[in-house]
């Protein structure tokens, strides 16, 4: 099938079984050259990891920004259904700014063991790394960035607010806030990258993540 009839990534295109095969395909590469390249990972080193053409790769995504966009609302979606295995939040499916709340809370331990493990994984880690790199020089990747923790602090805005319905919406969202930062910026001295980890401090830290969506 050619790449017309695969749908590509414009506003209202639908990718046959093919074509998604092929984005994954993309997405997997542009996700490694991120993380050995960073700045450097432009459209046609990311080509040239998946073994395609550049013309090839703007099919699916004609910019930098699209792919990265990409990269990320899958890193975000990996992340979002990992979560929802401990807190039951889920997207609505046909509103992505709605959020399905379970029928009670889960144990906030669990939650913040589920998000704090994610920062195991090393190449996760640094992927967000160089994409928040590239966010300080790029504006548009910077729009991306915004947009994927804006979406990561509603869902965690939800789950303060289901557990402590007697608090304010201002409030739970200030919490939700401060909750994502601490584990954010925690990412980078849990991983080495900023300094080291030890016991201790991830006690502390989940101590207070856990504080802070309850207490």
């Amino acid at each position: 099938m050619s790449e017309e009839k695969d749908g590509g990534a414009g506003k209202g295109s639908t990718l046959t079984r093919q074509g998604s095969i092929r984005r994954t395909s993309l997405l997997d590469a542009a996700e490694a050259v991120l993380v050995a390249k960073g700045s450097d990972a432009s459209l046609r080193a990311i080509a040239g990891e998946a073994g395609v053409r550049v013309g090839h790769l703007q099919h699916y995504f004609p910019t930098r920004a699209d792919l990265i966009k990409a990269v990320l609302e899958r890193a975000l979606e990996r992340s979002l259904e990992r979560l929802a295995e401990t807190t039951g939040l889920r997207m609505v499916r046909d509103d992505p700014s709605a959020i399905e709340l379970p029928a009670g809370p889960a144990n906030p331990d669990e939650v913040v063991g589920v998000v704090l493990a994610e920062q195991d994984d090393p190449q996760l880690v640094r992927l967000y790394v160089e994409v928040w790199a590239l966010a300080a020089r790029d504006d548009e990747i910077a729009t991306v960035v915004r947009e994927f923790y804006r979406k990561y602090v509603a869902h965690v805005e939800a789950y303060v607010q289901q557990g402590r319905p007697d608090w304010s919406g201002e409030f739970c969202r200030a919490r939700a806030e401060t909750f994502v930062a601490l584990v954010e910026g925690a990412a980078l001295m849990r991983s080495g990258i900023a300094g080291s980890r030890s016991s201790a401090m991830d006690a502390q830290l989940a101590q207070f993540a856990v504080q802070l969506l309850r207490d």
